[in-house]
């Protein structure tokens, strides 16, 4: 009955295509990526507590309007892992290894229970002569909150597959 049941799902099930390939870049090319995500009082006390953020600018919201904050502030890392996180979909989702993060900046502290968005557009693509299979890509990738307002920007680069 269960392998009955698992062959009828596998057989009307839909697959599509996510991510893109190296040869789907172009200079300049932008996406505004599709989800934005509220940070909560929730996910920063779990964040700070798992990376031994300690700072209480984060984890109380009084020690946060005494330093002249609106609220708890949302801890940078967290900030920068969501906006990453956002991009994924689009540009990196079926990449290769991440090559690292440069040019990072905070515009301004995001608050408990703000919701993020991001962009991105592609900065550089090249291909590597020791990865024939895969080309490097490079995207400017911004953070903003619900006014549009840039929170953080910083660039980042993958190794990206080469079409089949």
């Amino acid at each position: 009955m269960t392998d009955t049941i698992v062959t009828d799902l596998k057989s009307r099930a839909r697959t599509w295509h996510r991510g893109h390939y190296y040869e789907d870049f172009a200079l300049d090319q932008t996406f505004v990526h599709h989800w934005g995500r509220t940070l909560t009082e929730a996910d920063n006390t779990v964040f700070t507590t798992l990376t031994l953020h300690y700072n209480p600018i984060y984890t109380n919201a009084d020690f946060a309007r005494a330093q002249g904050h609106a609220g708890a502030v949302v801890c940078p890392l967290l900030v920068f892992n969501t906006i990453f996180g956002l991009s994924v979909e689009d540009l990196s989702e079926i990449g290769g290894p991440f090559l690292g993060v440069d040019k990072m900046t905070h515009h301004r502290p995001v608050i408990v229970g703000e919701t993020v968005y991001a962009r991105s557009r592609v900065i550089d693509r090249r291909e590597p002569k020791s990865r024939p299979d895969y080309g490097i890509v490079t995207w400017a990738t911004t953070g903003l909150d619900e006014t549009g307002a840039p929170v953080i920007d910083f660039e980042r680069a993958n190794l990206v597959r080469k079409r089949p």
